[in-house]
């Protein structure tokens, strides 16, 4: 079984600089945390956007989704920012016969702090494991985009 991950920018691939005191986004950082996690499952990994959510046009949405709907594969995960994950999951719904989990991160992968690690783990496993469906993989959760909200107050997401 063979995982397709479309990356698509976010805080999960930034990159800081300090002269700029800035974040821009860098290249896709799962490639590294997969290899350093030693796993043995099949994947592939497409770089199809290098963007800050809040960025994403529609034309960005559409790409997303027809790189999936495209692709012979089954079972896919999505690196995304956080702040428009919910919108593209509910666009992805209409994808059918496939297992899309969108996950990213509240800090860059590349932070020695960081959830990403723990998200991309809980977003493989989930697409390894999962039904046909649309699902986002945050905070140790496996969430339902149609009733689920990044609280931005607690820095998490949540059902509702």
């Amino acid at each position: 079984m063979k995982i397709k991950i479309i990356s698509t920018g976010g805080t999960i691939d930034k990159i800081y600089f300090d002269r700029k005191s800035e974040f821009q986004v860098g290249e896709p950082k799962i490639g590294e945390v997969l290899r350093e996690a030693n796993v043995t499952f099949d994947y592939e990994i497409i770089p199809l956007l290098k963007k800050d959510s809040l960025e994403l046009t529609e034309e960005d949405l559409r790409s997303i989704f027809d790189a999936i709907a495209g692709d012979s594969h089954e079972r896919f995960v999505v690196t995304h920012g956080t702040d428009t994950m919910v919108e593209t999951a509910k666009v992805l719904q209409a994808l059918k016969g496939k297992v899309v989990v969108l996950t990213g991160a509240m800090q860059p992968a590349r932070f020695r702090m960081t959830d990403a690690v723990f998200n991309i783990a809980t977003a493989v496993t989930a697409a390894q494991l999962l039904q046909p469906g649309i699902y986002i993989a945050m905070n140790g959760r496996i969430f339902n985009p149609a009733n689920t909200i990044k609280n931005v107050e607690m820095n998490r997401f949540e059902a509702v």
